[in-house]
């Protein structure tokens, strides 16, 4: 349910993406928000969720739902979610690092690289 007040965190909740990727959203879209009654400190915010916060959430929501994956995998706390939302969150420098390194050596090299895979 989306309500006209929302916590970076119940955003969270309804997207399926994490709550600093939200906050990243906030920043970047624009969008309105006011101090959190009660919490101190100042960093607490609510996001006015108007019909452009609507939109957005709406077009996040749906390509997270219709990602189609391969048979066995869900979307539920997923190494794919996991995955996507590292590179939702990745700046685009880190972006452009991972995916030259990525083209350089391979999955397995990645894999090497991490000690999940051996280098027989």
């Amino acid at each position: 349910m989306i309500k006209e007040r929302m916590t970076p965190e119940e955003l969270a909740l309804l997207t399926g993406y994490s709550r600093q990727t939200i906050n990243k959203w906030v920043r970047k879209e624009g969008w309105i928000t006011s101090p959190k009654p009660g919490v101190q400190g100042g960093k607490a915010r609510l996001v006015h969720v108007n019909e452009k916060v609507r939109d957005f959430i709406r077009s996040a929501r749906r390509a997270s739902e219709t990602s189609e994956l391969p048979d066995g995998i869900s979307h539920d706390g997923s190494l794919h979610t996991l995955l996507l939302t590292l590179a939702n969150e990745m700046t685009p420098e880190e972006q452009k690092q991972m995916t030259s390194l990525l083209m350089r050596e391979g999955i397995t090299g990645l894999l090497q690289r991490l000690g999940i895979r051996d280098r027989d």
